[in-house]
Parts: structure tokens; sequence; C-alpha cells
């Protein structure tokens, strides 16, 4: 399994959802489960974005698909990046 980091933004729709239903994140991650992509860490955090997860998914399409589904809501806007392992990184480069 590769991992992925999705990092995340509530949009203003977003944030009248989670005040009325903080628990509505851990539905999210049962519904990302259901579509391949486990959440294996999630941090809220201060700045430009929310949020930011560390996934796990088989490969990059299943989670584009994902993230595609969440955005399509009109809750959250995100950006993906593909999460290398240090010690195989620095093997390739060897």
């Amino acid at each position: 399994m590769s991992k992925y980091i999705i990092i995340s933004k509530l949009t203003d729709e977003g944030g009248k959802t989670l005040k009325k239903n903080a628990s509505r994140i851990k539905e999210v991650n049962k519904e990302l489960k259901t579509m391949g992509v486990k959440v294996i860490e999630q941090y809220a955090v201060l700045g430009n974005f929310d949020f930011l997860n560390i996934v796990e998914a088989d490969n990059e399409m299943i989670v584009a698909k994902a993230v595609i589904e969440m955005a399509s809501r009109g809750t959250i806007r995100t950006e993906t990046y593909t999460a290398m392992p240090i010690d195989e990184f620095i093997k390739s480069l060897e």
C-alpha cells in the first residue's frame, strides 16, 4: 500500500457542518475506508489549511476518486501528495 498526504481546508458550508456535528469527521473517515482509503493519522492544524491526513491506499486512482467524491459535496477543498518513505527514497538515489 502507498501512503498519501491530504491537506484540506473547510469551505463555509463545511465549517457549518462541523459546528453542528463535529463527529462528522469520523463518519467521513469510515466513508473513505469503504472507498479503499484508510486514514492512518489525522490532525487539525492552524494556518492555511484546517486538516492534515496521512492515508493509505492501493494506488493513486483510488485516492483521486475518493478526494473527488469528498470535494463534490462542497464542504472541503483538498491538496493531495504522494508520500515516499525516506529510506526507500535514499535507496533509489544510490
